[in-house]
């Protein structure tokens, strides 16, 4: 059975814990198997990328990573 959680995509929420603590953003995908949330803009890391069609020259992209529901507060408005 599916878990059900208070925030869903497209709510603004505030990060409660960890580096970012204190920013709102909005929340772009929920990961209901890890409880986790990805939230636009926070805990940021660099990903590797190999050059293909799209990035000819590969390098470095920067992807956000899950934060764990725990860490996030809905806010309204």
């Amino acid at each position: 059975m599916a878990k059900k959680f208070k925030i869903k995509k497209g709510d603004q929420v505030m990060v409660i814990a960890g580096d970012d603590k204190g920013k709102t953003a909005e929340v772009l995908k929920v990961l209901t198997k890890k409880d986790a949330v990805i939230v636009a803009g926070c805990k940021i890391a660099k990903k590797a990328v190999k050059p293909n069609e799209e990035n000819k020259e590969g390098g470095f992209m920067n992807v956000e990573m899950p934060i764990h529901i725990s860490n996030v507060k809905k806010v309204e408005g």
